[in-house]
Parts: C-alpha cells; structure tokens; sequence
C-alpha cells in the first residue's frame, strides 16, 4: 500500500507515525511494478518461422505456406527462397529453439 493510500485509510494513524509519536514500527514500502514480458504480443514473421527450421526442406514449406496464406507476397517469397539457397539456412539468422521468448522475455 503506499503513503498517499495509507494516510486516505488511517489519518489518524498516520499522523501518530510521521510525529513519531505511536508505539507501531511500520515501514513503507513501494511495490515495484512487474516488468513487462518483452515479447508479449508479439507476432512472429516468416524470418521468425524460418530461424525454427532444421533443414531447407522446412524453410521452403514456411515459406510456400507464408505465401500460399498471403502473409507474404510472392515476390517476397522469391526473394527468400534465392536467400536460403545462395546464402544457406543459418543466413535467416540462429535456430530459435522451442522457449525461445520465455527465455529472451
């Protein structure tokens, strides 16, 4: 509870432990606020997708399937796939493995 609420609830009391003048050895504490996961309500894109796959057979099919639902355009698509096949896998960036926003947030 903070001060301001404290002193709302119990003047009186209040009054008694800013004059020092009550027998109570109460301290205030401020109830830091929890911290915000990071990445609460984030959306993961095609390169987040790609990053879990072991293989470029499962690229591919993220990104067909990225495609096929149009999250992605097909020039996009091309544009990946040249990527993953000049470039390799590991160009889309490190395998996420399953937790990975648990951990990171």
């Amino acid at each position: 509870m903070e001060k301001k609420e404290f002193k709302k609830k119990f003047p009186k009391l209040a009054e008694e432990l800013e004059q020092g003048v009550g027998k109570a050895e109460l301290v205030f504490e401020v109830e830091k606020p929890k911290p915000k996961r990071k990445f609460a309500g984030y959306d993961p894109n095609v390169i987040d997708f790609i990053r879990r796959c072991t293989n470029d057979t499962q690229a591919l099919e993220i990104i067909e399937y990225m495609k096929n639902r149009e999250e992605i355009t097909h020039e996009e698509a091309e544009n990946l796939c040249q990527q993953l096949e000049e470039q390799s896998l590991r160009s889309f960036g490190r395998k996420k493995n399953p937790g990975h926003y648990e951990r990171e947030g």
